[in-house]
């Protein structure tokens, strides 16, 4: 391959082409991304950089000269408007750029509130990117009142951190519970205690019916005809697969850019990786949106770009930072019909075992790293110990690991 075009500098974008460079691809190589800055975190961009404990320069993900001391063309504010899949050409910034490989990284956009309910007003937000935060940055402020539209860990870790700041805080979430496509009742409940003993107010089982205000929102009417006031409104309803570059050009989408195990599109020169590729897991299919997924994932892609024929199959992993809570996942609960309580050595600390029938599928530990841990490494191994041993805290967990 003389050039390689890689489509989205996010985590997976980058985390492709450092690792190609790493395992000795010598051609040419260019990294297009639509943002300003280079290659960045995201997870600290709403915790620590939103509360003015981080630099913007502690977020990139390498220095800047890393680019271009590793022969990297990193194209900034650049957007690919289109691909030619015949004449294998990138279309973007004004140029028409050739490939001989194409990985799209191109990640997720969130979803926003219809502007028939007031989601074009000029407070509202949504957390993704760079230029997301620093627009709602400056209404972080004691004393001010933020609307999180969305239960799920978007919604929650924003109403953490603008809680944290001495925000007032309420939470909406339109389904019955908070969490309640991600997590078992045992989980969601005891993060919604840790918020309610912060102050913060959860409406469950509620919609937004509108926001109210003219030329800046001055509060929201909900579903059930409860009128809050709010100065700023944060919407975390979740986001969809940056799929428009793919469909345009005719891959195959199915819940995002359709690969196959190794990350090859319905195009054999085209690749891609990250939280817009889905692709085949367990006798499924699946699209993860994680950083760990994102560098697994793009790492994983550029060995098979360069020929290493390997299947991917991760062991998905996530976490969640709120307060001084640190919620850890490892596995997948889809299909789960029972949960495992496993009390912490302190009542701040637990974790819940998701079982389907006898098997193992994901723990969420809570303050428990330790649990965390042992749970990964024993979904690793397809290993699924007694549910009642789990359950004692007497038992040692490494011994279920030896045993």
């Amino acid at each position: 391959m003389e050039h390689v075009v890689v489509v989205g500098a996010g985590q997976a974008g980058a985390a492709l082409v450092a690792k190609l460079r790493a395992e000795g691809y010598a051609g040419r190589l260019t990294l297009i991304g639509e943002e300003h800055a280079p290659p960045y975190q995201r997870p600290p961009l709403s915790k620590k950089y939103l509360l003015g404990e981080m630099e913007l320069e502690r977020l990139y993900l390498r220095p800047e000269s890393f680019y271009a001391e590793n022969g990297i063309e990193l194209l900034r504010d650049t957007t690919a408007v289109s691909i030619d899949r015949a004449d294998r050409r990138v279309i973007a910034g004004g140029a028409a750029l050739p490939y001989d490989a194409l990985a799209l990284c191109t990640g997720a956009v969130p979803r926003r509130l219809p502007g028939a309910i007031g989601g074009e007003l000029p407070d509202v937000h949504v957390v993704r990117t760079l230029a997301d935060v620093d627009a709602m940055a400056p209404a972080i402020r004691p004393g001010a009142r933020a609307l999180v539209v969305g239960g799920g860990y978007i919604g929650l870790e924003a109403a953490a951190v603008c809680r944290t700041a001495g925000m007032e805080v309420t939470l909406v979430e339109a389904a019955p519970r908070i969490l309640g496509r991600v997590a078992a009742h045992e989980t969601a409940d005891r993060i919604r205690d840790l918020h309610a003993a912060r102050g913060v107010t959860i409406h469950e089982g509620t919609g937004l019916e509108r926001l109210t205000g003219d030329a800046r929102v001055t509060g929201a009417v909900l579903s059930d005809g409860t009128e809050i006031a709010a100065d700023l409104v944060i919407v975390g309803i979740g986001i969809t697969p940056a799929t428009a570059l793919a469909e345009a050009a005719g891959l195959e989408i199915e819940n995002g850019i359709r690969a196959d195990a190794l990350g090859r599109t319905s195009d054999p020169a085209i690749w891609t990786a990250g939280d817009c590729a889905s692709f085949p897991w367990r006798g499924g299919r699946i699209r993860l949106e994680s950083v760990q997924n994102a560098i697994d994932q793009a790492e994983a892609v550029a060995r098979n770009m360069l020929g290493a024929e390997a299947p991917y199959d991760p062991t998905p992993w996530f976490w969640s930072d709120q307060y001084d809570m640190k919620l850890q996942i490892a596995g997948l609960n889809a299909g789960y019909d029972r949960v495992v309580v496993r009390p912490g050595a302190t009542g701040a600390s637990a974790s819940h075992w998701y079982y389907a029938g006898e098997r193992l599928l994901a723990v969420d530990a809570l303050n428990a790293p330790r649990d965390y841990m042992v749970g990964k490494r024993l979904i690793e191994a397809g290993r699924s110990p007694d549910p009642a041993a789990l359950a004692d805290p007497a038992t040692d967990l490494k011994a279920l690991l030896a045993g």
